[in-house]
């Protein structure tokens, strides 16, 4: 069940990032509730990415960034994914001498719990079937949808509350991505939170709960991702219609 916007997990407010004399992100502010799915969308060169790099710590920001009831002001990006707040980036930045099994168990570093580990990696590949048969196979080998299982998987493995996904059907085929997206809402149903950054302005608001437009670093609508789908402003901006 999706918690009330009064709960939050994630509260992001004036965010704000600066490359140089470049202001990517002008003030921001983002919810993402318990067990909620929500997509940003927007044109290339929005501030999609950096919104997720900013949330990682990944790259320097302003603003307050609340999650599960405290600041993440001091925190650096390692100790985020120990707290729960992973990132999966965009071109999914396997480990492409390691193998898929080395991959994976990348995703448990932060974790000592070896027992534990093995139960979440049998897991991974009950969620994955193909990479249980290739975990001995280098990850550079891998078609590219092969690596998006294998980049979620990883994630997986550090057992997140929130989920940062950046762009998981690119260059994916057709068919993969439908595979992709009925994995992702699966795991938000298990209660992994997801905030979702898509290309695919129609896919992402139809797997989301709510959705959030960025234009030039601005956050420019905010609804229902049912509502979002019917907008007129976003049918012809972003769905083709």
């Amino acid at each position: 069940m999706i918690a009330s916007k009064s709960s939050p997990l994630l509260q992001v407010r004036n965010l704000k990032v600066a490359y140089g004399g470049i202001q990517a992100l002008k003030g921001i502010d983002i919810d993402v509730a318990p067990g909620e799915l929500v997509a940003l969308i927007g044109s290339n060169g929005a501030g999609k990415t950096t919104t997720l790099k900013a949330l990682a710590g990944l790259l320097p920001s302003t603003g307050k960034i609340h999650y599960c009831g405290k600041s993440l002001q001091h925190y650096a990006a390692h100790q985020l994914i120990q707290e729960g707040l992973v990132l999966v980036p965009e071109g999914r930045g396997v480990f492409a001498r390691l193998t898929v099994k080395e991959n994976l168990l990348m995703g448990a570093y932060c974790r000592h719990d070896k027992s534990s580990i093995a139960q979440d990696m049998q897991h991974i590949y009950q969620l994955f079937p193909r990479l249980a048969e290739r975990q001995m196979q280098l990850a550079g080998t891998l078609s590219g949808g092969e690596q998006q299982m294998m980049a979620l998987g990883r994630a997986l493995m550090s057992r997140p509350k929130l989920l940062m996904l950046d762009e998981p059907s690119m260059g994916l085929a057709p068919m993969m991505v439908v595979k992709i997206f009925e994995t992702i809402r699966n795991i938000c149903a298990q209660g992994v939170s997801i905030l979702l950054v898509e290309q695919n302005a129609k896919l992402a608001l139809e797997v989301a709960h709510r959705g959030y437009v960025l234009e030039n670093g601005l956050i420019t609508l905010s609804d229902s991702a049912a509502s979002l789908l019917g907008s007129a402003v976003v049918r012809r901006a972003y769905l083709g219609s």
